[in-house]
């Protein structure tokens, strides 16, 4: 079976994404992405398939993928019935922003890390601790907090890594069609980056990626994993984080509707089911985590 190429949806010039996912499944068709992946299982079991090869996975199992990986997790229950997925994943794309960081002669050992660990590998569970308590520091840290928290995260990935096997055997699929298969994807999404400040309409973008709206939808679902509505929300609510801990006098509903948000009661209904509170709350968590490390 042939991985979709899946893109990840994070915000023009950032390097690196948190993303919590509470789902009724995981994510259920093989995909891949041009990031490299740590995802944490905080609730769910299944099989985790990666080319060719079946893992088990339960509830705090915490797996590295690397970039270009093809892998699906594929949920199952207990009784049948109940498999609530949640989960925290970091993505990073070796190849993108932090290339150049990744380049420096400090950084050396973090680089051959992601070289050779392709096939990723799952973190024994004598580290989940240390681990899991990285990742939660990542998750509530802001801006250059959030990349000295990463890198201490891919030392300890590092250092962890030498006593760990592969997930698969050699990459058995040559990535040669990569940029062809994630082109049109890109490229919507990419649009959608570029426009989400404006009153983005579905029929709009599927006029754009010259799709009928219905097909669109399903087009798009498949290779994002969420609706075209989902999505944009997420790019307009990670922007309005960004300006919200930034030093300026606008008012929420300004930054939202700068956002592309056109009513205020529905930004706070997303906000809150995307963030988990409401911006004032967030704000005020912004402002106690610096001041804690000041």
């Amino acid at each position: 079976m042939k991985a979709l190429q899946f893109n990840v949806p994070t915000m023009q010039g950032q390097s690196l994404t948190i993303q919590e996912d509470i789902l009724e499944t995981f994510y259920p068709h093989l995909h891949r992405h041009q990031e490299a992946q740590l995802m944490w299982i905080v609730k769910g079991r299944g099989v985790l398939i990666v080319e060719d090869t079946l893992h088990p996975f339960k509830e705090n199992d915490i797996f590295f993928l690397g970039a270009n990986q093809p892998h699906v997790f594929k949920s199952s229950s207990l009784d049948g019935f109940s498999n609530e997925s949640r989960s925290i994943s970091i993505f990073f794309d070796p190849n993108g922003k932090l290339k150049f960081l990744f380049s420096l002669e400090e950084f050396e050992s973090l680089n051959q890390f992601i070289y050779t660990n392709s096939c990723g590998f799952k973190i024994p569970v004598e580290y989940f601790d240390q681990i899991s308590e990285r990742v939660l520091q990542l998750k509530s840290s802001d801006q250059m907090d959030k990349l000295m928290h990463f890198f201490y995260l891919l030392r300890s990935l590092a250092n962890i890594s030498r006593e760990t096997d592969p997930l698969c055997a050699e990459r058995a699929e040559v990535i040669l069609d990569t940029i062809h298969s994630s082109n049109r994807i890109n490229i919507i999404c990419n649009y959608i980056k570029e426009n989400h400040k404006h009153d983005l309409s579905l029929e709009e973008v599927a006029d754009y990626a010259n799709l009928t709206p219905q097909a669109f939808c399903r087009y798009f679902k498949k290779h994002c994993g969420v609706t075209f509505v989902t999505y944009l929300n997420r790019i307009r609510v990670k922007e309005v984080c960004n300006q919200l801990t930034e030093d300026h006098l606008d008012s929420v509903s300004f930054i939202a509707y700068s956002c592309g948000f056109n009513s205020i009661t529905n930004f706070n209904r997303v906000f809150k089911q995307i963030i988990g509170c409401n911006p004032k709350e967030y704000v005020q968590q912004y402002k106690q985590t610096l001041y804690s490390v000041i």
